[in-house]
């Protein structure tokens, strides 16, 4: 499936339960550019386009198809909790993908 930027925008301005008109007036630009953007007839600027980035919490990489990873935002959090946080996910890292015994370092070896 080819990418489409301007559902990308949609689906994410659904999710954040906003409207054309409210991300508009965060951004600084006008309800038919976002109309525009989600519609595929427009691109933004690069600097629309990192407003809508940290509006939405992705990449602007993200938005524009060039990574589908996610972005999970720590603001707000303290640095105990920021750390709690990145603790967790690397555990989940460690379940999810084991490195295997062949793999691991063996005692008596130079690493």
């Amino acid at each position: 499936m080819a990418f489409d930027f301007g559902y990308r925008l949609k689906f994410l301005r659904k999710k954040k339960k906003l409207s054309q008109k409210q991300v508009a007036e965060r951004v600084h630009v006008s309800k038919a550019s976002i109309s525009g953007y989600e519609n595929n007839l427009t691109m933004p600027s690069v600097d629309v386009l990192v407003k809508l980035a940290l509006l939405y919490g992705v990449t602007t990489d993200y938005l524009t198809g060039l990574d589908n990873r996610k972005m999970v935002s720590l603001d707000g959090f303290t640095e105990s909790q920021q750390k709690a946080v990145m603790d967790t996910i690397e555990i989940f890292r460690k379940l999810l993908n084991p490195v295997p015994p062949s793999m691991g370092i063996k005692k008596g070896s130079d690493f």
